[in-house]
């Protein structure tokens, strides 16, 4: 018999079952949702991550920064990522370093109190380093061609 397929079950569904890293962490930071795009992407089963710290992620280096946006985008309810993607370091639970891009959904009560954000995530490692390849080949290149005029 097949359930019946109501808004929440689909919504559900999707956050659920896409491959895309979903994350809903509470005014605090405190991991919420960790759905299993999110799973795949940082190696960490969701019973590890929720009720963690977004810090379980967020490379030490970088998390002075990360939390000063944070406390700002809470206390404003403002963020300019939910239209623009954000790209960041991040950290898996094997220690690899990958780099991420995403948008943020600020997500109110019906109160209207913010309770969080959502964050929609992809991994771009790959193309991140296909591109930093291109840009030192091309500065080696225009290097070379800047040598070749001075000895002409």
């Amino acid at each position: 018999m097949t359930p019946t397929v109501t808004h929440e079950w689909l919504c559900q569904r999707i956050v659920e079952d896409t491959q895309v890293a979903i994350v809903f962490s509470d005014r605090d930071g405190i991991i919420r949702l960790w759905n299993s795009g999110a799973e795949a992407m940082f190696g960490y089963r969701a019973e590890e991550a929720v009720g963690q710290s977004l810090d379980l992620i967020v490379p030490e280096r970088q998390r002075g920064r990360h939390w000063e946006g944070y406390r700002r985008v809470m206390a404003t309810g403002v963020t300019k990522y939910g239209r623009d993607l954000l790209a960041v370091p991040a950290m898996t639970k094997d220690g690899r370093r990958i780099s991420l891009e995403f948008s943020i959904a600020l997500l109110h009560a019906p109160t209207g109190e913010l309770l969080g954000a959502a964050a929609i995530m992809q991994d771009v490692t790959a193309r991140w380093q296909q591109q930093k390849e291109l840009r030192e080949r091309l500065a080696a290149l225009e290097a070379k061609l800047e040598q070749v005029g001075k000895s002409a």
